[in-house]
């Protein structure tokens, strides 16, 4: 086992970042932000006051196939070279990985941190969109596909789908998720909604072993004892709660593998209890 590779019975997953965001906790976690809620906590805040996340993506080789889930932010802008993202191609080649064998793109959310190598850049050659992934059929929810066309909520939450997700239906590559969708033997997407309206994880299981890849169902290690703090980022607060204690409380009962994006890299860990607390255990590798 890698510093950012598991196997989960016959799948191997390999976690890639495109790099990290940063934001103030007043900004991200506006209702959950004063210091003593915090304590206990601090250890997961960067320079007192910020949260900092990875931007995963997760390559998975499963049932024959190569799959990448989530894509995340994109290239840097031409006007900000130092952009703290931006690097996931570069991760492709120092694992190794040609961005021609994957033939599944996954994505659990719309949300522009996980669609944003969609399209090759600069998006448009010749007046015409290219994947990145030039092998690969691109799945998501059908109802992340009907929001991110919403005008009401599209330029708040949903910047970048006119350029990164809309084009994909023109080139003919999307496969629609509608509820629990089988992709392999051995991973399944089911509904995790809140943070987006079809927000979806991914169960990985075989040969007795499971691991669920949530998306952005949870944020930061300080959620895993405060499924209840909402961030900015959750469109419906109420229901990604409801969410995010269900998949708690799963991995936690069920000693089940979680894998989670915004966490430290690789996102590797399990959800564990000590003194009627509950914590992020990361793997030891």
């Amino acid at each position: 086992m890698a510093g950012n590779r598991v196997t989960v019975g016959n799948v191997e997953i390999t976690s890639l970042s495109d790099g990290i965001l940063e934001f103030d906790l007043c900004n991200f976690f506006p209702n959950h932000k004063s210091d003593d809620e915090w304590q206990g906590y601090r250890q997961h805040l960067v320079d007192g006051h910020k949260v900092r996340f990875n931007l995963a993506s997760y390559l998975i080789r499963s049932d024959g196939r190569t799959i990448l889930v989530d894509t995340g932010m994109g290239a840097r802008p031409a006007d900000a070279p130092d952009t703290p993202w931006g690097e996931l191609m570069n991760d492709f080649q120092s694992h190794g990985v040609r961005a021609d064998e994957i033939d599944m793109v996954v994505m659990t959310h719309l949300h522009r941190d996980h669609v944003g190598w969609n399209l090759a850049p600069p998006a448009r050659e010749g007046g015409q969109y290219a994947p990145t992934f030039p092998n690969a059929r691109y799945w998501f929810s059908t109802k992340d596909w009907e929001a991110c066309h919403d005008p009401d909520v599209m330029p708040s939450r949903f910047p970048n789908a006119p350029t990164t997700v809309w084009p994909l239906q023109d080139l003919g590559l999307i496969e629609f998720m509608d509820g629990e969708h089988v992709l392999t033997s051995e991973l399944t997407a089911f509904p995790t909604p809140g943070h987006t309206p079809g927000h979806m994880s991914i169960m990985v299981s075989s040969q007795g072993e499971r691991a669920i890849i949530l998306g952005d169902a949870i944020h930061n290690q300080a959620q895993v004892n405060e499924p209840d703090w909402e961030s900015r980022a959750d469109m419906d607060p109420e229901q990604t709660r409801i969410t995010r204690r269900k998949l708690m409380d799963q991995l936690e009962t069920e000693n089940i593998l979680g894998i989670i994006g915004h966490f430290p890299y690789p996102g590797f860990g399990k959800v564990v209890r000590a003194d009627g607390r509950r914590f992020w255990q990361a793997l030891s590798f």
